[in-house]
């Protein structure tokens, strides 16, 4: 590639970039906002214990049905 091109990809890449740290910022602010005191981190620690429970739960129920 040509600098031209890569600069204009890295340019490119820069605001993407930006514009995913925005959202992340927005998000965090929204966890917060809905009473996950850390914010993001809080909140995916929340979704991610309710998926292993909804998975333990549909473990449990197999079991029930295979017997």
């Amino acid at each position: 590639m040509k600098p031209k091109d890569l600069l204009k990809k890295m340019a490119k890449l820069e605001s993407i970039n930006d514009q995913l740290a925005a959202e992340i910022r927005y998000l965090d602010e929204l966890s917060k906002r809905l009473g996950f005191p850390e914010g993001l981190s809080a909140f995916k620690s929340a979704a991610e214990e309710l998926i292993s429970l909804e998975e333990e739960m549909g473990d449990i129920i197999s079991e029930d049905e295979a017997s």
